[in-house]
Protein backbone atom coordinates (compact mmCIF):
# COMPACT_ATOMS: atom_id res chain seq x y z
CA UNK A 1 0.00 0.00 0.00
CA UNK A 2 1.15 3.54 -0.63
CA UNK A 3 0.68 6.86 1.09
CA UNK A 4 0.45 7.94 4.73
CA UNK A 5 -2.54 6.86 6.84
CA UNK A 6 -5.34 9.43 6.68
CA UNK A 7 -6.50 11.44 9.66
CA UNK A 8 -10.20 11.60 10.43
CA UNK A 9 -12.88 13.82 11.83
CA UNK A 10 -16.13 12.19 12.96
CA UNK A 11 -19.66 13.45 12.95
CA UNK A 12 -22.77 11.40 13.53
CA UNK A 13 -26.21 11.43 12.02
CA UNK A 14 -29.34 10.35 13.88
CA UNK A 15 -30.99 6.93 13.56
CA UNK A 16 -27.81 5.24 12.42
CA UNK A 17 -27.07 3.21 15.53
CA UNK A 18 -25.89 -0.04 13.91
CA UNK A 19 -23.86 1.70 11.23
CA UNK A 20 -22.43 4.05 13.87
CA UNK A 21 -21.39 1.06 16.00
CA UNK A 22 -19.71 -0.54 12.99
CA UNK A 23 -17.88 2.69 12.14
CA UNK A 24 -16.76 3.07 15.78
CA UNK A 25 -15.29 -0.42 15.65
CA UNK A 26 -13.63 0.36 12.32
CA UNK A 27 -11.81 3.28 13.94
CA UNK A 28 -10.54 1.06 16.78
CA UNK A 29 -7.56 -0.36 14.93
CA UNK A 30 -4.75 -0.04 17.47
CA UNK A 31 -3.54 -2.49 20.08
CA UNK A 32 -2.34 -5.24 17.75
CA UNK A 33 0.67 -6.10 19.93
CA UNK A 34 -1.47 -8.56 21.92
CA UNK A 35 -2.76 -10.10 18.70
CA UNK A 36 0.73 -10.68 17.31
CA UNK A 37 1.87 -12.24 20.58
CA UNK A 38 -1.16 -14.57 20.52
CA UNK A 39 -0.77 -15.39 16.81
CA UNK A 40 2.95 -16.11 17.13
CA UNK A 41 2.26 -18.48 20.00
CA UNK A 42 -0.54 -20.23 18.09
CA UNK A 43 1.66 -20.59 15.01
CA UNK A 44 4.48 -22.09 17.10
CA UNK A 45 2.10 -24.62 18.66
CA UNK A 46 0.36 -25.45 15.38
CA UNK A 47 2.22 -28.56 14.33
CA UNK A 48 0.81 -29.64 11.00
CA UNK A 49 2.26 -31.63 8.17
CA UNK A 50 1.04 -31.59 4.55
CA UNK A 51 2.55 -34.16 2.19
CA UNK A 52 1.76 -34.43 -1.50
CA UNK A 53 0.77 -37.97 -2.43
CA UNK A 54 -0.53 -39.64 -5.61
CA UNK A 55 -4.29 -39.52 -6.06
CA UNK A 56 -4.26 -43.32 -6.01
CA UNK A 57 -3.01 -43.30 -2.40
CA UNK A 58 -5.75 -41.13 -0.91
CA UNK A 59 -7.28 -42.75 2.17
CA UNK A 60 -11.08 -42.77 2.20
CA UNK A 61 -11.33 -41.64 -1.43
CA UNK A 62 -11.98 -43.74 -4.52
CA UNK A 63 -11.80 -43.33 -8.28
CA UNK A 64 -14.80 -44.67 -10.16
CA UNK A 65 -13.41 -47.22 -12.64
CA UNK A 66 -15.86 -46.20 -15.38
CA UNK A 67 -16.08 -42.43 -15.08
CA UNK A 68 -12.73 -41.60 -13.48
CA UNK A 69 -14.55 -39.30 -11.02
CA UNK A 70 -13.00 -38.98 -7.55
CA UNK A 71 -15.31 -39.17 -4.54
CA UNK A 72 -15.26 -39.75 -0.81
CA UNK A 73 -16.24 -43.22 0.34
CA UNK A 74 -19.01 -41.72 2.53
CA UNK A 75 -20.63 -40.04 -0.47
CA UNK A 76 -20.27 -36.72 1.40
CA UNK A 77 -17.79 -33.83 1.40
CA UNK A 78 -17.12 -33.24 -2.33
CA UNK A 79 -16.19 -34.96 -5.58
CA UNK A 80 -14.03 -34.14 -8.59
CA UNK A 81 -15.67 -34.62 -11.98
CA UNK A 82 -15.47 -33.02 -15.42
CA UNK A 83 -17.47 -30.37 -17.28
CA UNK A 84 -17.79 -29.41 -20.92
CA UNK A 85 -18.46 -25.69 -21.44
CA UNK A 86 -19.85 -23.92 -24.50
CA UNK A 87 -20.16 -20.10 -24.53
CA UNK A 88 -20.91 -18.96 -28.10
CA UNK A 89 -19.15 -15.73 -29.04
CA UNK A 90 -16.68 -15.82 -26.14
CA UNK A 91 -12.92 -15.46 -26.80
CA UNK A 92 -12.65 -19.14 -25.89
CA UNK A 93 -16.04 -20.50 -26.99
CA UNK A 94 -15.55 -24.11 -25.88
CA UNK A 95 -13.40 -26.04 -23.43
CA UNK A 96 -13.45 -28.93 -20.95
CA UNK A 97 -11.91 -29.20 -17.49
CA UNK A 98 -12.03 -30.95 -14.11
CA UNK A 99 -14.16 -29.22 -11.46
CA UNK A 100 -15.11 -29.68 -7.80
CA UNK A 101 -18.73 -30.56 -7.06
CA UNK A 102 -19.80 -29.78 -3.49
CA UNK A 103 -23.58 -29.44 -3.44
CA UNK A 104 -23.97 -28.99 0.32
CA UNK A 105 -24.14 -25.45 1.74
CA UNK A 106 -21.56 -24.66 4.42
CA UNK A 107 -21.55 -21.95 7.08
CA UNK A 108 -19.09 -19.07 7.19
CA UNK A 109 -19.99 -17.13 10.31
CA UNK A 110 -18.46 -14.36 12.41
CA UNK A 111 -19.71 -13.90 15.97
CA UNK A 112 -19.66 -10.27 17.19
CA UNK A 113 -20.03 -8.86 20.70
CA UNK A 114 -19.75 -5.38 22.16
CA UNK A 115 -17.00 -4.65 24.71
CA UNK A 116 -16.89 -1.19 26.30
CA UNK A 117 -19.14 0.14 23.55
CA UNK A 118 -17.04 -1.26 20.68
CA UNK A 119 -18.01 -4.22 18.49
CA UNK A 120 -15.49 -7.07 18.37
CA UNK A 121 -15.35 -10.15 16.13
CA UNK A 122 -14.47 -13.60 17.43
CA UNK A 123 -11.79 -14.78 15.00
CA UNK A 124 -10.11 -18.16 14.70
CA UNK A 125 -6.50 -19.07 13.91
CA UNK A 126 -7.25 -21.95 11.56
CA UNK A 127 -4.96 -24.28 9.69
CA UNK A 128 -5.94 -25.39 6.19
CA UNK A 129 -3.75 -27.71 4.10
CA UNK A 130 -3.70 -25.35 1.13
CA UNK A 131 -2.88 -22.14 3.05
CA UNK A 132 0.26 -20.44 1.79
CA UNK A 133 1.52 -20.01 5.35
CA UNK A 134 -0.41 -22.67 7.27
CA UNK A 135 -2.26 -20.64 9.91
CA UNK A 136 -4.64 -17.86 8.86
CA UNK A 137 -7.40 -15.79 10.45
CA UNK A 138 -10.72 -17.44 9.69
CA UNK A 139 -14.31 -16.74 10.73
CA UNK A 140 -15.63 -18.03 14.05
CA UNK A 141 -17.21 -20.90 12.14
CA UNK A 142 -15.93 -22.14 8.80
CA UNK A 143 -17.45 -25.54 8.12
CA UNK A 144 -19.10 -27.61 5.43
CA UNK A 145 -22.31 -29.48 6.20
CA UNK A 146 -20.31 -32.71 6.25
CA UNK A 147 -18.03 -31.17 8.87
CA UNK A 148 -20.71 -29.88 11.20
CA UNK A 149 -22.75 -33.06 10.70
CA UNK A 150 -19.59 -34.88 11.86
CA UNK A 151 -19.39 -37.30 8.96
CA UNK A 152 -15.67 -37.51 9.77
CA UNK A 153 -16.55 -38.66 13.35
CA UNK A 154 -14.30 -35.96 14.71
CA UNK A 155 -14.79 -33.22 17.28
CA UNK A 156 -17.79 -30.89 17.15
CA UNK A 157 -17.37 -27.47 15.48
CA UNK A 158 -17.06 -24.81 18.23
CA UNK A 159 -19.69 -22.02 18.35
CA UNK A 160 -21.80 -23.67 15.66
CA UNK A 161 -24.95 -23.38 17.78
CA UNK A 162 -24.93 -19.56 17.50
CA UNK A 163 -25.36 -19.83 13.73
CA UNK A 164 -27.65 -22.84 13.50
CA UNK A 165 -30.02 -21.22 16.02
CA UNK A 166 -29.42 -17.63 14.97
CA UNK A 167 -32.99 -16.49 15.71
CA UNK A 168 -32.09 -16.31 19.40
CA UNK A 169 -29.45 -13.68 18.66
CA UNK A 170 -29.03 -10.53 16.57
CA UNK A 171 -28.48 -11.36 12.89
CA UNK A 172 -26.51 -8.59 11.19
CA UNK A 173 -26.00 -10.44 7.89
CA UNK A 174 -27.18 -13.76 6.47
CA UNK A 175 -26.88 -14.39 2.74
CA UNK A 176 -25.93 -17.24 0.41
CA UNK A 177 -22.87 -16.38 -1.67
CA UNK A 178 -20.97 -18.20 -4.40
CA UNK A 179 -17.39 -19.40 -4.47
CA UNK A 180 -14.93 -19.65 -7.38
CA UNK A 181 -17.00 -20.27 -10.50
CA UNK A 182 -13.99 -21.59 -12.42
CA UNK A 183 -13.14 -24.34 -9.92
CA UNK A 184 -16.45 -25.07 -8.13
CA UNK A 185 -19.67 -26.19 -9.80
CA UNK A 186 -22.55 -24.14 -8.32
CA UNK A 187 -20.94 -23.98 -4.86
CA UNK A 188 -22.49 -21.65 -2.27
CA UNK A 189 -21.94 -20.90 1.41
CA UNK A 190 -24.08 -19.16 3.99
CA UNK A 191 -22.27 -15.94 4.98
CA UNK A 192 -23.39 -14.85 8.45
CA UNK A 193 -22.64 -12.20 11.07
CA UNK A 194 -24.42 -12.81 14.39
CA UNK A 195 -24.29 -10.56 17.46
CA UNK A 196 -24.53 -11.92 21.02
CA UNK A 197 -24.68 -10.12 24.33
CA UNK A 198 -24.12 -12.94 26.83
CA UNK A 199 -20.93 -14.58 28.00
CA UNK A 200 -18.99 -16.39 25.28
CA UNK A 201 -16.13 -18.67 26.35
CA UNK A 202 -13.03 -18.04 24.23
CA UNK A 203 -11.21 -21.13 23.01
CA UNK A 204 -7.42 -21.23 22.78
CA UNK A 205 -7.45 -20.75 18.98
CA UNK A 206 -9.85 -17.80 19.12
CA UNK A 207 -9.46 -14.08 19.78
CA UNK A 208 -11.67 -10.97 19.83
CA UNK A 209 -10.68 -8.29 17.31
CA UNK A 210 -12.34 -5.04 16.26
CA UNK A 211 -13.28 -4.34 12.65
CA UNK A 212 -10.49 -1.76 12.60
CA UNK A 213 -7.92 -4.32 13.72
CA UNK A 214 -9.11 -6.76 11.05
CA UNK A 215 -8.81 -3.99 8.49
CA UNK A 216 -5.21 -3.35 9.55
CA UNK A 217 -4.47 -7.07 9.23
CA UNK A 218 -5.85 -7.07 5.69
CA UNK A 219 -2.64 -5.26 4.83
CA UNK A 220 -0.57 -8.32 5.81
CA UNK A 221 0.17 -10.94 3.17
CA UNK A 222 -1.65 -14.28 3.46
CA UNK A 223 -3.07 -13.63 6.92
CA UNK A 224 -6.82 -12.90 6.65
CA UNK A 225 -8.30 -15.86 4.80
CA UNK A 226 -10.79 -15.80 1.93
CA UNK A 227 -13.73 -16.87 4.06
CA UNK A 228 -13.19 -14.00 6.50
CA UNK A 229 -12.96 -11.55 3.61
CA UNK A 230 -16.23 -12.66 2.02
CA UNK A 231 -18.11 -12.45 5.34
CA UNK A 232 -16.67 -9.00 6.09
CA UNK A 233 -17.85 -7.78 2.68
CA UNK A 234 -21.45 -8.56 3.70
CA UNK A 235 -21.24 -6.26 6.71
CA UNK A 236 -24.19 -3.79 6.62
CA UNK A 237 -22.33 -0.49 6.37
CA UNK A 238 -25.52 1.27 5.28
CA UNK A 239 -29.23 0.55 5.36
CA UNK A 240 -32.34 2.02 3.82
CA UNK A 241 -33.76 2.88 7.22
CA UNK A 242 -30.80 4.65 8.78
CA UNK A 243 -28.27 7.36 8.11
CA UNK A 244 -24.72 6.20 8.71
CA UNK A 245 -22.18 7.70 10.98
CA UNK A 246 -19.95 9.57 8.60
CA UNK A 247 -16.19 9.30 8.96
CA UNK A 248 -14.68 12.25 7.12
CA UNK A 249 -10.99 11.83 6.28
CA UNK A 250 -8.81 14.82 5.67
CA UNK A 251 -7.42 13.76 2.27
CA UNK A 252 -9.08 13.72 -1.14
CA UNK A 253 -8.84 10.01 -1.98
CA UNK A 254 -10.15 8.81 1.36
CA UNK A 255 -12.90 11.42 1.33
CA UNK A 256 -13.97 10.12 -2.10
CA UNK A 257 -13.82 6.56 -0.70
CA UNK A 258 -16.03 7.36 2.28
CA UNK A 259 -18.49 9.24 0.06
CA UNK A 260 -18.59 6.13 -2.15
CA UNK A 261 -19.52 4.02 0.88
CA UNK A 262 -22.24 6.31 2.14
CA UNK A 263 -23.58 8.28 -0.81
CA UNK A 264 -27.03 7.37 -2.06
CA UNK A 265 -26.61 10.06 -4.68
CA UNK A 266 -23.53 10.80 -6.74
CA UNK A 267 -23.28 7.48 -8.60
CA UNK A 268 -22.76 7.47 -12.34
CA UNK A 269 -25.52 4.90 -12.89
CA UNK A 270 -28.69 4.47 -10.85
CA UNK A 271 -29.47 1.13 -9.18
CA UNK A 272 -32.40 0.45 -11.57
CA UNK A 273 -29.98 0.99 -14.47
CA UNK A 274 -27.40 -1.36 -12.92
CA UNK A 275 -30.00 -4.06 -12.23
CA UNK A 276 -31.37 -3.78 -15.76
CA UNK A 277 -27.83 -4.11 -17.16
CA UNK A 278 -27.20 -7.26 -15.06
CA UNK A 279 -30.54 -8.79 -16.00
CA UNK A 280 -29.97 -8.05 -19.67
CA UNK A 281 -26.57 -9.76 -19.71
CA UNK A 282 -27.92 -12.80 -17.87
CA UNK A 283 -30.87 -13.06 -20.23
CA UNK A 284 -28.71 -12.76 -23.33
CA UNK A 285 -25.76 -14.93 -22.26
CA UNK A 286 -25.86 -18.42 -23.65
CA UNK A 287 -23.84 -20.75 -21.43
CA UNK A 288 -24.12 -24.51 -21.81
CA UNK A 289 -22.33 -26.42 -19.05
CA UNK A 290 -22.56 -30.18 -19.13
CA UNK A 291 -21.18 -32.44 -16.41
CA UNK A 292 -19.08 -35.13 -18.02
CA UNK A 293 -17.00 -38.06 -16.70
CA UNK A 294 -13.56 -36.96 -15.59
CA UNK A 295 -11.90 -39.75 -17.58
CA UNK A 296 -13.40 -38.34 -20.81
CA UNK A 297 -12.28 -34.72 -20.43
CA UNK A 298 -10.12 -34.00 -23.49
CA UNK A 299 -6.59 -32.60 -23.10
CA UNK A 300 -6.50 -33.45 -19.38
CA UNK A 301 -4.55 -36.55 -18.38
CA UNK A 302 -4.01 -38.51 -15.19
CA UNK A 303 -0.30 -39.25 -14.95
CA UNK A 304 2.18 -39.45 -12.09
CA UNK A 305 -0.55 -39.47 -9.47
CA UNK A 306 -2.12 -36.15 -10.57
CA UNK A 307 -4.45 -34.77 -13.25
CA UNK A 308 -3.00 -32.02 -15.43
CA UNK A 309 -3.62 -30.19 -18.71
CA UNK A 310 -1.40 -31.34 -21.54
CA UNK A 311 0.13 -27.84 -21.81
CA UNK A 312 1.05 -27.84 -18.11
CA UNK A 313 -1.08 -24.70 -17.56
CA UNK A 314 -4.21 -23.63 -15.66
CA UNK A 315 -4.20 -26.03 -12.67
CA UNK A 316 -3.59 -29.58 -11.50
CA UNK A 317 -5.67 -31.93 -9.37
CA UNK A 318 -3.31 -33.34 -6.74
CA UNK A 319 -3.55 -35.43 -3.59
CA UNK A 320 -2.36 -34.45 -0.10
CA UNK A 321 -1.99 -36.27 3.19
CA UNK A 322 -2.53 -34.07 6.26
CA UNK A 323 -1.64 -34.52 9.93
CA UNK A 324 -2.25 -31.98 12.68
CA UNK A 325 -3.89 -31.61 16.06
CA UNK A 326 -5.92 -28.37 15.87
CA UNK A 327 -8.68 -29.57 13.54
CA UNK A 328 -11.81 -31.64 14.19
CA UNK A 329 -9.86 -34.72 13.06
CA UNK A 330 -6.14 -35.35 13.61
CA UNK A 331 -5.32 -36.63 10.12
CA UNK A 332 -6.89 -37.10 6.72
CA UNK A 333 -6.16 -37.10 3.00
CA UNK A 334 -7.95 -35.40 0.12
CA UNK A 335 -7.71 -34.18 -3.49
CA UNK A 336 -6.99 -30.47 -4.06
CA UNK A 337 -6.70 -28.03 -6.96
CA UNK A 338 -3.24 -26.51 -7.40
CA UNK A 339 -3.14 -23.47 -9.73
CA UNK A 340 -0.29 -23.14 -12.20
CA UNK A 341 0.82 -19.75 -10.85
CA UNK A 342 -0.15 -16.69 -8.86
CA UNK A 343 -2.91 -14.46 -10.19
CA UNK A 344 -3.92 -10.82 -10.10
CA UNK A 345 -7.30 -9.53 -8.96
CA UNK A 346 -7.81 -5.77 -9.24
CA UNK A 347 -10.33 -2.99 -9.24
CA UNK A 348 -9.60 0.02 -11.41
CA UNK A 349 -10.98 2.99 -9.46
CA UNK A 350 -11.86 6.51 -10.54
CA UNK A 351 -13.18 9.60 -8.78
CA UNK A 352 -16.32 10.87 -10.50
CA UNK A 353 -17.64 14.18 -9.11
CA UNK A 354 -15.78 13.54 -5.86
CA UNK A 355 -17.18 10.02 -5.35
CA UNK A 356 -14.95 6.98 -5.79
CA UNK A 357 -16.25 4.46 -8.33
CA UNK A 358 -14.82 1.05 -9.15
CA UNK A 359 -15.02 -0.63 -12.55
CA UNK A 360 -16.86 -3.96 -12.28
CA UNK A 361 -16.84 -6.63 -14.96
CA UNK A 362 -19.88 -8.76 -15.84
CA UNK A 363 -18.06 -12.10 -15.86
CA UNK A 364 -19.47 -15.40 -17.08
CA UNK A 365 -18.02 -18.54 -15.47
CA UNK A 366 -19.20 -22.15 -15.87
CA UNK A 367 -19.74 -22.82 -12.17
CA UNK A 368 -22.07 -19.90 -11.38
CA UNK A 369 -25.63 -20.69 -10.37
CA UNK A 370 -26.96 -17.69 -12.31
CA UNK A 371 -24.71 -17.50 -15.42
CA UNK A 372 -22.94 -14.24 -14.56
CA UNK A 373 -21.68 -12.39 -11.50
CA UNK A 374 -19.97 -9.05 -11.08
CA UNK A 375 -16.21 -9.48 -10.90
CA UNK A 376 -13.24 -7.15 -10.41
CA UNK A 377 -11.97 -5.17 -13.40
CA UNK A 378 -9.14 -7.67 -13.83
CA UNK A 379 -9.15 -11.29 -12.68
CA UNK A 380 -6.61 -13.61 -14.27
CA UNK A 381 -3.45 -15.67 -13.96
CA UNK A 382 -1.02 -13.90 -16.31
CA UNK A 383 1.05 -17.05 -16.84
CA UNK A 384 -1.89 -18.74 -18.56
CA UNK A 385 -2.57 -16.00 -21.10
CA UNK A 386 0.02 -17.18 -23.62
CA UNK A 387 -2.06 -20.29 -24.31
CA UNK A 388 -5.20 -18.24 -25.01
CA UNK A 389 -6.17 -16.12 -28.04
CA UNK A 390 -5.18 -12.43 -27.81
CA UNK A 391 -8.80 -11.34 -27.36
CA UNK A 392 -8.94 -13.33 -24.09
CA UNK A 393 -6.40 -10.98 -22.50
CA UNK A 394 -8.24 -8.89 -19.85
CA UNK A 395 -9.02 -5.47 -21.30
CA UNK A 396 -7.54 -3.41 -18.46
CA UNK A 397 -4.69 -5.72 -17.38
CA UNK A 398 -1.98 -3.37 -18.67
CA UNK A 399 -3.60 -0.45 -16.86
CA UNK A 400 -3.19 -2.37 -13.61
CA UNK A 401 0.29 -3.73 -14.32
CA UNK A 402 1.65 -0.32 -15.40
CA UNK A 403 -0.04 1.82 -12.73
CA UNK A 404 2.26 4.45 -11.13
CA UNK A 405 3.13 3.55 -7.53
CA UNK A 406 1.38 6.64 -6.17
CA UNK A 407 -1.93 5.49 -7.72
CA UNK A 408 -1.76 1.96 -6.29
CA UNK A 409 -4.04 2.32 -3.29
CA UNK A 410 -3.89 -1.31 -2.19
CA UNK A 411 -1.71 -4.26 -3.23
CA UNK A 412 -1.42 -7.35 -1.03
CA UNK A 413 -0.93 -11.06 -1.80
CA UNK A 414 -3.84 -13.02 -0.29
CA UNK A 415 -4.63 -16.74 -0.23
CA UNK A 416 -7.74 -18.30 -1.66
CA UNK A 417 -9.74 -21.02 0.12
CA UNK A 418 -7.15 -23.35 1.67
CA UNK A 419 -9.48 -26.28 2.22
CA UNK A 420 -9.80 -27.06 -1.49
CA UNK A 421 -7.02 -25.09 -3.22
CA UNK A 422 -3.31 -25.72 -2.68
CA UNK A 423 -1.14 -22.57 -2.47
CA UNK A 424 -3.63 -20.51 -4.47
CA UNK A 425 -2.48 -16.90 -4.05
CA UNK A 426 -3.61 -13.75 -5.85
CA UNK A 427 -2.32 -10.21 -5.59
CA UNK A 428 -5.37 -8.13 -4.69
CA UNK A 429 -5.02 -4.55 -5.89
CA UNK A 430 -6.88 -1.26 -6.19
CA UNK A 431 -5.43 1.27 -8.64
CA UNK A 432 -6.70 4.66 -9.66
CA UNK A 433 -6.85 5.29 -13.40
CA UNK A 434 -8.85 7.58 -15.65
CA UNK A 435 -10.06 5.03 -18.21
CA UNK A 436 -13.01 5.25 -20.55
CA UNK A 437 -15.64 2.52 -20.81
CA UNK A 438 -17.26 1.79 -24.14
CA UNK A 439 -21.04 2.08 -24.38
CA UNK A 440 -22.68 -1.31 -24.20
CA UNK A 441 -19.55 -2.99 -22.84
CA UNK A 442 -19.64 -5.58 -20.07
CA UNK A 443 -18.11 -3.09 -17.60
CA UNK A 444 -19.78 -0.49 -15.39
CA UNK A 445 -18.63 2.11 -12.86
CA UNK A 446 -20.25 1.51 -9.45
CA UNK A 447 -19.92 3.01 -5.96
CA UNK A 448 -19.25 0.96 -2.86
CA UNK A 449 -22.70 1.88 -1.60
CA UNK A 450 -24.21 0.21 -4.67
CA UNK A 451 -22.05 -2.88 -4.19
CA UNK A 452 -23.16 -3.03 -0.55
CA UNK A 453 -26.79 -2.98 -1.67
CA UNK A 454 -26.16 -5.91 -4.03
CA UNK A 455 -24.32 -7.82 -1.27
CA UNK A 456 -27.58 -8.02 0.67
CA UNK A 457 -28.63 -10.56 -1.98
CA UNK A 458 -27.18 -13.77 -3.41
CA UNK A 459 -25.20 -14.26 -6.62
CA UNK A 460 -24.44 -10.67 -7.59
CA UNK A 461 -20.75 -10.27 -6.65
CA UNK A 462 -18.26 -13.08 -7.11
CA UNK A 463 -15.92 -14.10 -4.31
CA UNK A 464 -12.97 -12.16 -5.73
CA UNK A 465 -15.01 -8.95 -5.91
CA UNK A 466 -16.25 -9.53 -2.36
CA UNK A 467 -12.64 -9.86 -1.15
CA UNK A 468 -11.77 -6.57 -2.82
CA UNK A 469 -14.79 -4.86 -1.25
CA UNK A 470 -13.46 -5.89 2.17
CA UNK A 471 -10.00 -4.61 1.19
CA UNK A 472 -11.44 -1.28 0.04
CA UNK A 473 -13.34 -0.84 3.31
CA UNK A 474 -10.05 -1.46 5.13
CA UNK A 475 -8.62 1.67 3.52
CA UNK A 476 -11.18 3.82 5.35
CA UNK A 477 -10.10 2.58 8.81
Amino acid sequence: MSGAPPTYAIRSRPNGRLTARIARSMLAGDGLEAFWSWYTERAARSAHRVTRIPLEELTGWSTDPETGDIGHDSGKFFSVTGIDVHIPGAPVPRWSQPIIVQPEVGILGILVKEFDGVLHCLMQAKFEPGNANGLQLSPTVQATKSNFSRVHRGKAVPYLEFFRDSARHGVLADVLQSEQGAWFYQKRNRNMIVEVDGDVPVGENFIWLTFGQLHRLLGVENLVNMDTRTVLSCLPFTSQDSHPLIVVPQDDFHQALVRSCSAVEGSLHSMPEILSWITGIRAQSEVVTRVTPLARVPRWHREGGAIAHEDGLFFRVIGVDVAGGSREVASWSQPMIEPSGNGIVAFVARRIDGVLHVLVHARVEPGYVNVMELAPTVQCTPGNLGALPPEARPRYLDVVLNAPAELVRYSVALSEEGGRFYNAVNTYAVVEADVDVEDGADYRWMTLHQLAELLKHSNYLNVQARSLVACLHSLSS
